[in-house]
């Protein structure tokens, strides 16, 4: 038997092996180190290195937001009905990885242009990037409930997965910058290539599905995408879930962005002091991560997501009120405490939410599961410009004016960091309050969804 063959055939019966587990988290640290260097670094490259005017970047970026948005549902209903002998969801990863890594290193490497055709090179090379990331992180995602089945398995599997995805954030924020300050751009784009490349390969090893017979859907429900939909929305596990994800992803997005102008205006200290920030956060995520999985499997998914939620509000609401650096690192420990948790419970509350699906429908629909969270939360970049755009304005922030701002704008930028964080946080814990999903693993559900029936083959729409 040659070694595709026995690579194609392989599969997971039982528990996973720990070697596998944590082979698989290791698939979170390129996933995580390449978002992380595109977020922080695309736009100043595009529009400080290339001099293309920031707002054609502007518009390019929001097509880039849209593309993503919808792929993700598209890409996950198409995952689930996928039949191969090689499984459903390891094609999609294996076929989508080279072109994630050539996408991502071709973004860096433009070709000399003017800035009209580097607007276009940025559009057609971040596509190949967005078709190739929504195929292998969705995948990826989607494998997480089908691999690990209780909350128990899922809070030890999870624990690495998101300590790899940890440093790759801390390390696309930091390592990026050290990488094209001292050879360049297309250096940094090749040895980041190659660092994900040695990751995925070692992750393979842990991208193992279970038999046909555990995943495949019944013939005799075929479902349409308007039924995929309403069966998906009309969850009512999945609606306070996906509400409480948007929100909570919202006040991050919002709490990160802020921190800059938090770090100048408020607190008056150089750029350089924003790293400090980050890195009280990230640290303390890192190190309370293992405790908040100790925690869930002694209560529940939603007992201790509610936990971490509020530990975020209480901490979160610390940085509109201290009036110093070291103050504010200290509130970034407590606020990387909730972080962790975050991190940790969302995918594993989702995955109840996917298992209970599971039990009345007799359907495995992670991808569609998946595909649509990424589509709701995606929504969280709206709010965060939405948001940042009002406050600003009102406060009468004035870019030209450098450190000699109005009054006001220490006030506002304190709410931006501070205020606005807790209180879309504050909302998401009530959207978590209403989950109905109350005990460790989806046998016992409290308070299900009614009147769902399963359509019969040949149904229409």
């Amino acid at each position: 038997m040659s070694l595709l063959t026995r690579i194609r055939d392989r599969r997971l019966s039982g528990t996973i092996t720990w070697g596998r587990a944590v082979a698989f988290g290791a698939s979170a640290f390129p996933i995580q180190l390449m978002s992380q260097t595109f977020a922080a670094f695309v736009v100043f490259f595009y529009v400080d290195h290339l001099r293309v005017p920031a707002a054609w970047i502007g518009v390019a970026m929001i097509a880039h937001g849209i593309l993503n948005a919808l792929l993700n549902p598209l890409v996950g209903a198409v995952s689930d009905r996928a039949r191969t002998r090689w499984g459903r969801r390891v094609p999609w990863i294996g076929l989508g990885v080279v072109p994630l890594l050539v996408g991502f290193a071709l973004i860096w490497l433009p070709p000399d242009l003017p800035a009209g055709g580097l607007v276009v090179w940025f559009v057609l090379v971040v596509a190949l990037y967005d078709i190739a990331f929504v195929a292998v992180v969705l995948n990826v995602s989607a494998l997480f409930p089908e691999l690990f089945r209780s909350t128990g398995e899922r809070a030890r599997g999870n624990t690495p997965r998101q300590l790899f995805g940890l440093l790759g954030m801390i390390l696309g924020t930091a390592l990026a910058p050290l990488l094209y300050g001292n050879i360049g751009w297309g250096g940094m784009a090749g040895v980041l290539v190659v660092v994900c490349a040695a990751f995925f390969a070692w992750s393979f090893r842990g991208m193992i599905e279970r038999p046909a017979a555990e995943t495949t859907q019944p013939a005799a429900v075929p479902l349409t995408w308007r039924q995929q939909l309403g069966y998906t929305f009309g969850n009512r596990a999945f609606v306070p879930y996906v509400l409480g994800s948007l929100l909570m992803q919202s006040a991050l997005a919002v709490l990160i962005a802020a921190l800059p102008f938090y770090v100048r205006y408020s607190l008056s200290e150089p750029d350089t002091a924003g790293t400090l920030l980050l890195a009280a956060v990230f640290l303390a995520a890192l190190i309370t991560l293992p405790l908040w999985s100790w925690f869930v499997r002694r209560t529940t998914p939603r007992s201790a997501l509610l936990a971490s939620v509020a530990v975020f509000t209480v901490s979160a609401a610390g940085y509109a009120l201290v009036p110093g650096l070291i103050g504010a690192m200290c509130v970034g420990a407590l606020v990387g405490v909730g972080v962790s948790g975050i991190l940790q419970l969302l995918e594993i509350a989702l995955s109840q939410v996917i298992d209970e699906d599971a039990e009345r429908t007799g359907l495995r629909r992670e991808g569609v599961y998946f595909g649509v969270n990424g589509f709701v939360v995606r929504g969280s970049v709206i709010v965060q410009a939405v948001v940042f755009a009002a406050v600003l304005a009102v406060c009468g922030y004035d870019a030209a004016a450098g450190d000699a701002q109005a009054p006001g704008v220490d006030a506002g930028i304190r709410a931006l960091v501070g205020v606005i964080p807790a209180v879309l946080s504050a909302l998401a814990w009530l959207c978590f309050l209403w989950f109905p999903l109350r005990t460790r693993d989806a046998s016992g559900v409290t308070s299900p969804p009614e009147n769902v029936r399963l359509p019969m083959a040949g149904a229409s729409e």
